[in-house]
């Protein structure tokens, strides 16, 4: 059975929506626009989307943390209680 991480998508769906730009200096930067501030910059785009997704899992926790509004992204609302499922008795 394979599990299913809310966590885990709202990263990946985030990182769909990344702008990666290459810069005059042959560097690259990346942007998440969903993501006020998730920004990075590498020298290689493989490191600039590692770096890059490094940066919108700490802004996510950060953000949890400290209560502020996250995006909506692919339905998933992360501002939200998180609910839990009933489990019957064995």
């Amino acid at each position: 059975m394979q599990r299913h991480y809310v966590i885990s998508d709202y990263i990946e769906g985030a990182l769909e929506n990344a702008v990666y730009d290459k810069l005059e200096d042959g560097s690259f930067s990346g942007r998440i626009p969903l993501c006020t501030g998730v920004i990075a910059f590498a020298t290689t785009l493989r490191v600039c989307e590692s770096e890059l997704r490094s940066t919108l899992e700490d802004w996510i926790y950060v953000g949890l943390k400290m209560n502020h509004k996250l995006p909506v992204i692919c339905g998933i609302d992360l501002n939200k209680e998180p609910t839990c499922d009933t489990v019957g008795a064995l």
